[in-house]
């Protein structure tokens, strides 16, 4: 909005034709989240608190979590109040990536939210059926496939990293693939999200990749230097990733060890949907697994460790997912985190070296 108010003045005054630079409403995008966060914060911590909206903790779970029992959660309210707001106040608000984008926000916000307010406000230990959430996820997400392939005659061609003249068009198989693409990030995420800050670290830092990749791929001299899909328009999804960022550093002040507040499946199943959504939008899917590769790691845990039980009635790993696995090896919380933390770093950075590397 205050693009689409202070650009109209350019004509006139030369000095708002600034608000027209995507990296300059980046900024900007990032400085309002944060401060968003910072400044509602503590008045929802204190609304959850009020409400005695707390996290229960599973007694089969390492016993250092047991303290934690009753930290406020749903905390993930606040960053999706962030990104929004600073998404409609410097987003292009014309670009329909903007709006679907926000659609996965709010969509996967949602059913996040269902499945919080059963656990924690009508006291439904198990929260939605994992049926009806998977069912809902795979809606959301085919909505925005749906748009994307139909009203926006999307290519269905993939990109893929290190070959710059490999393009395989998979046809209609695009459809689900993406779906799968968009519903396994945001499960991803929702299955990292299980120690204080362990989650909000790495969407920070994926956002920051996306910032980059969204910009240069809808940048036609830099996409054609780099060899990679350009996609018109794509570049303004920047401005989203980049609230996205900055409202993941101001909810860290409040979910970094030890927790104030949990952001909850409200806050993890919609950042987890956004940075799919990005990642299908900008033509980068198979990147995702670098930029996340952490939530990859995460998901890929859960999954070995159920097929192994399955299959051979033994577990991998003491606990899945992989953080608790560790937590039990007496690893204490705030390094396993770091360490997390700074695998997410390296992959980040692995991933945007794969756009020149062609």
């Amino acid at each position: 909005m205050l693009y689409h108010l202070l650009y109209s003045f350019h004509e006139d005054h030369p000095a708002f034709n600034v608000f027209r630079y995507i990296t300059f409403r980046t900024s900007y995008a990032v400085l309002t989240a944060f401060l968003i966060c910072f400044v509602i914060g503590p008045w929802v911590i204190r609304r959850l608190r009020q409400s005695q909206i707390g996290q229960q903790i599973r007694q089969d779970g390492p016993p250092s979590h047991l303290s934690k029992a009753g930290t406020p959660t749903m905390g993930g309210l606040v960053i999706l109040v962030a990104v929004l707001g600073a998404a409609l106040l410097w987003a292009d608000l014309r670009s329909p990536y903007v709006w679907l984008v926000l659609f996965s926000l709010v969509g996967f916000g949602w059913i996040g939210f269902a499945d919080d307010y059963l656990k924690f406000v009508k006291k439904h230990s198990a929260g939605l059926r994992p049926r009806y959430k998977l069912l809902s996820q795979t809606a959301v997400a085919a909505v925005i496939v749906g748009v994307l392939y139909g009203a926006l005659h999307y290519s269905t061609q993939l990109s893929v990293p290190f070959f710059k003249n490999f393009h395989p068009d998979i046809g209609w198989l695009y459809l689900p693939f993406a779906v799968l693409v968009i519903v396994g990030a945001s499960n991803a995420v929702n299955l990292t999200d299980g120690l204080d800050g362990l989650a909000t670290g790495p969407v920070a830092v994926a956002a920051v990749a996306y910032t980059i990749v969204t910009y240069v791929t809808g940048h036609r001299v830099f996409a054609d230097y780099l060899l990679i899909p350009y996609i018109d328009g794509a570049g303004e999804l920047a401005v989203l990733c980049g609230a996205l960022f900055g409202a993941g550093l101001g909810f860290l002040w409040f979910n970094s060890y030890p927790a104030s507040v949990f952001m909850g499946d409200v806050g993890s199943l919609p950042l987890g949907g956004m940075l799919g959504t990005v990642a299908v939008i900008t033509k980068h899917e198979f990147l995702l697994l670098l930029v996340g590769g952490l939530f990859v790691i995460e998901a890929l845990s859960v999954i070995l460790q159920v097929a192994s039980f399955k299959m051979r009635a033994k577990r991998i790993f003491l606990m899945a997912p992989l953080h608790h696995h560790f937590e039990l090896k007496g690893w204490p919380e705030p390094k396993v985190v770091i360490r997390f933390w700074i695998i997410a770093i390296v992959m980040a950075l692995l991933s945007l070296s794969t756009l020149k590397l062609r």
